[in-house]
């Protein structure tokens, strides 16, 4: 089955869309929504070991292949005579085929292997197994943070909260190793290792260290479902000097954001909003329906012959290559300022948002916080169903209205206007005075900043104001393989 996926994630961005026969090839879906035929399980469950004819390792290593070979956006990379023998999996497989393209930095881990059964129960719901927390390193200091904890997750009932500091993880409070042990041992890497698989019932013991002091809690984790917009403080309107603020915080790009989106931009078109505070600082992706939505409701001054994006295929598919224009909503407003707020864990449907908007309102749009992650490509879904098998293949290249794309280093070098500013793990999210939050309300006011230095690279445009110079940022502790949910929400466990 060939199903179209508009934008990936920190890697993915899925459509689940109707079913074709498994194999290589089948016919792609030129829709792009949440909505379609496949049913989603309500709770994920692990990829079953695939017992039936067709799933051996070499029948999915040559799939694998032969779906590279026929859709792969990079094809001219692609090793001409591979040999699948010297790989013990299809996942190392598929990493040695894309090498060449990772190299280049156009495809970094956006082409994997992942569960249709995991995917289909995240995308719908976004039910997943966990703590119920991002975790997020500091590699300066060699420390481990809960940048959020999710409303109904393991984590939160357990008083653990943004902010709290991760010392030490162990299955006793007997055996716990420090973070920096860990790192010292094995890398990020082993910290993912410490925290255990990802499944219902896995149970860890965590030092951690707060405002309430230094604690061990035992913290399990469960099936929940991930509230797109917070409940807390997802969305609300802020005070900035007597001018009315929305905000409205993203956590991921899934099918149930889509009222709370609308709820939320309803609110601030009654109460006649138009400066707006955007916050994807850790929204890693997802479908590109809410991406599309995203700009709709900010769409109320554009017109059905509007751009929002281009989807670009290599010249041989050049039949599948789509234009999506803007299409209003009875909640959207007309904003005369935004503010997005990213980080590096900012990628693939959130950029796709903020690069929609930009040639509408320039220099009346800022990037705030740091540089985003960088995925202007998206990808296909390909499945062969009796394996459990959904293959992500990067197969397009995305742009705006102005055929502006390619962003492979992040949005900064891109934006008119950019402001500087940190993840401030000691205030709430969307609290005007945190960092972000605050460096967005200057824009918004009009009030100067600095902008973000970007790789080394100058911003452009309109932008004047002295580059930062910053240490490394904070960045989502990910696992190398990580789970359909790790992929769109940076940093989750």
């Amino acid at each position: 089955m060939v199903q179209r996926t508009r934008f990936g994630a920190f890697l993915s961005l899925a459509a689940l869309l109707s079913a074709c026969s498994g194999g290589g090839g089948g016919t792609v879906n030129a829709g792009g929504g949440s909505s379609g035929t496949s049913t989603p399980t309500p709770t994920p469950t692990p990829t079953p070991t695939p017992t039936v004819a067709g799933c051996s390792l070499r029948e999915r290593q040559d799939w694998a292949y032969a779906t590279l070979k026929e859709w792969y956006l990079f094809s001219d990379t692609l090793p001409t005579n591979p040999n699948p023998a010297l790989y013990a999996t299809v996942d190392d497989y598929i990493d040695a085929l894309t090498a060449t393209a990772r190299s280049q930095n156009k495809d970094r881990y956006f082409t994997y292997l992942t569960s249709i059964a995991e995917e289909n129960a995240y995308y719908s719901s976004g039910s997943s197994a966990g703590y119920g927390a991002r975790f997020i390193y500091d590699p300066n200091s060699v420390r481990l943070f809960i940048s959020e904890s999710f409303e109904g997750g393991p984590a939160l009932g357990a008083g653990v909260d943004r902010g709290a500091e991760i010392v030490a993880i162990g299955t006793t409070a007997a055996n716990e190793k420090t973070i920096t042990s860990l790192v010292a041992s094995g890398g990020t890497q082993a910290i993912v290792d410490a925290l255990g698989p990802s499944g219902t019932g896995v149970s860890r013991v965590f030092r951690i260290r707060d405002a309430s002091g230094t604690r061990d809690v035992t913290i399990t984790q469960a099936d929940f479902e991930l509230t797109p917009v917070s409940s807390r403080y997802g969305s609300k309107i802020l005070n900035n000097g007597g001018q009315q603020v929305g905000y409205i915080n993203l956590r991921t790009f899934i099918g149930t954001a889509d009222p709370a989106l609308r709820a939320a931009f309803d609110q601030f078109r009654t109460a006649g909003i138009t400066n707006i505070i955007v916050d994807l600082r850790y929204n890693g992706g997802g479908l590109v329906s809410i991406s599309e939505l995203l700009g709709d409701l900010m769409g109320a001054n554009r017109s059905a012959s509007d751009v929002f994006d281009y989807m670009t295929f290599r010249p041989e598919k050049a039949s599948e290559n789509s234009v999506t224009y803007f299409s209003p909503q009875t909640q959207s407003i007309a904003p005369t300022r935004v503010a997005f707020i990213g980080t590096s864990g900012t990628a693939s449907a959130s950029e796709m948002a903020i690069n929609g908007m930009l040639p509408y309102l320039r220099a009346n749009e800022a990037l705030v916080g740091t540089n985003t992650y960088g995925k202007p490509v998206g990808q296909i879904a390909v499945d062969k169903t009796e394996c459990d098998d959904r293959f992500r293949v990067i197969a397009f290249a995305v742009e705006n209205r102005d055929h502006q794309g390619a962003y492979y280093n992040g949005l900064a070098t891109k934006m008119d206007v950019t402001c500087s500013a940190y993840d401030d793990l000691t205030h709430a999210l969307g609290d005007p005075a945190e960092s972000s939050t605050k460096a967005a309300l200057d824009f918004l006011a009009g009030r100067s900043c600095t902008a973000i230095a970007s790789s080394g690279q100058t911003t452009l445009g309109a932008q004047t104001a002295k580059t930062a110079t910053l240490a490394p940022e904070r960045e989502p502790l990910m696992s190398r393989r990580p789970t359909p949910a790790q992929r769109e929400v940076p940093g989750f466990f």
